[in-house]
């Protein structure tokens, strides 16, 4: 579904990501994690096509992501981004719609279907009273939860989130992934989440790209990344790992 292949990036002259390779299958979501200033944010706005690549390339649907148009790309690939960009004064309703754009629609030329679709989204995403609300009236977390709502009215196919989870209390953040592994697993989408969680990226992930210096410094399942050694050598934390005893997955303790 979209394969990154080589990617260096850079911001002047400095290489923010450097020979990044990984692909993204059908159904796939992947964990991007790493500390503060790894690249993470960055590669989504490559993957995005909102910042060029230096050299290597990314190919979506097997075709490079420079020969699509913008609408060509929001139609394939929604983001999820941070919050904080979305405090003005229109309403929720609105702003889901405005993820119907690329498809042709909305903007005051909404139809039937937009409505239809805009209305699940919002219903999904445990917004089913919002409709009039304005944006900057919202807490954080349920601006975020509209931002995730707009993806998902989007029907693009790739979701790709940015610390989706950061300002959502525990039973938003288990809804937001939840949402998200249906969308992949029903829907024949895929999803590349950025989130400090390594316990969501645990449960969640069906693999793991931890970055280092702007290098994929380990990929693989939740269980082989997520390792004493690979934790101390990028967060430069001691952890503790067991098992979770309901989902089995491995579970991480910070040693403070």
């Amino acid at each position: 579904m979209l394969s990154v292949q080589n990617v260096t990036v850079k911001y002047d002259a400095v290489e923010v990501l450097r020979s990044i390779s990984f692909d993204l299958s059908t159904g796939e979501i992947v964990v991007l994690l790493g500390a503060n200033g790894a690249g993470k944010t960055t590669l989504i706005r490559a993957l995005n096509g909102t910042l060029p690549v230096a050299t290597g390339e990314i190919l979506l649907g097997g075709k490079s992501l420079a020969g699509f148009s913008r609408r060509e790309i929001a139609q394939a690939i929604a983001v999820v981004a941070q919050e904080n960009e979305t405090k003005f004064p229109v309403t929720v309703l609105q702003f889901v719609l405005s993820g119907r754009f690329a498809r042709g629609s909305a903007f005051g030329w909404e139809t039937a279907n937009d409505l239809e679709i805009a209305g699940d989204a919002l219903r999904k995403c445990d917004l089913a009273d919002y409709d009039d609300r304005l944006m900057n009236e919202l807490s954080g977390g349920e601006r975020q939860r509209v931002v995730l709502a707009r993806a998902l009215a989007t029907e693009a196919n790739i979701l790709l989130l940015d610390e989706p989870t950061a300002n959502l209390d525990l039973a938003h953040q288990a809804l937001m992934f939840r949402l998200v592994r249906e969308r992949c697993r029903k829907d024949a989408g895929s999803a590349i989440v950025i989130t400090h969680d390594l316990n969501l990226a645990s449960e969640f992930a069906d693999r793991i790209v931890l970055l280092k210096g702007g290098r994929i410094f380990a990929i693989g399942a939740p269980e082989e990344v997520l390792s004493e050694q690979n934790l101390k050598e990028v967060f430069d934390v001691q952890v503790l790992l067991d098992e979770n005893p309901a989902s089995k997955k491995v579970r991480v303790t910070t040693v403070y």
